[in-house]
């Protein structure tokens, strides 16, 4: 347990990673707000996901494998693998994306994952190509396997675990903040 946490008072008050919640936070309306509807690049995302959970995979949507990166879906194979998959709906959304090669550095193998019209001749040959849809996926190229040094496999299995045991708080408790 880090030193910090050893001072009983301020972690009794719930000061460390816990904020105060609203008077309302728990009322029913609160919890029955509706939800907005999903992105086109969330609904290839649930795809994907489903598809690998059959594949021994688990999957966390939004990974920050590093300041100024997000991932739209980080995969922990079976054998401790770790996928990066950008979920991109349009050719827009596809040109505008600049940061994808330094998602390269945090995964072993990358995907890009599109839906069936998608003009799949503008995507890197070098990288892997998904087919989805809100319901399932299909791997139609496999991307080349560039493994993850020891360490820097240890450090992304940490905050995996990590941003999913946060995204679980969450879900259980809608109305709580958490700190990453």
């Amino acid at each position: 347990m880090p030193d910090e946490w050893n001072d009983w008072d301020d972690w009794e008050k719930g000061e460390r990673r816990v904020a105060a919640l609203p008077d309302d936070a728990l009322s029913t309306e609160a919890l029955s707000r509706p939800r907005a509807a999903p992105q086109p690049g969330q609904i290839l995302a649930r795809g994907v996901c489903r598809h690998l959970l059959g594949h021994g995979f688990v999957t966390v949507e939004e990974f920050v494998p590093a300041s100024g990166l997000r991932v739209d879906v980080m995969a922990l194979g079976p054998k401790g693998e770790l996928w990066v998959i950008e979920c991109k709906s349009s050719r827009a959304d596809f040109t505008s994306d600049r940061k994808w090669q330094g998602y390269l550095d945090y995964c072993d193998r990358y995907f890009w994952a599109v839906d069936d019209d998608f003009p799949r001749e503008l995507l890197p040959e070098e990288t892997g190509v998904i087919i989805a849809d809100g319901y399932d996926a299909e791997i139609v190229t496999m991307a080349p396997e560039a493994k993850l040094s020891g360490a820097r496999r240890k450090v992304m299995l940490q905050k995996f675990a990590r941003h999913a045991a946060l995204r679980w708080h969450k879900a259980r408790d809608p109305a709580i903040t958490l700190s990453s």
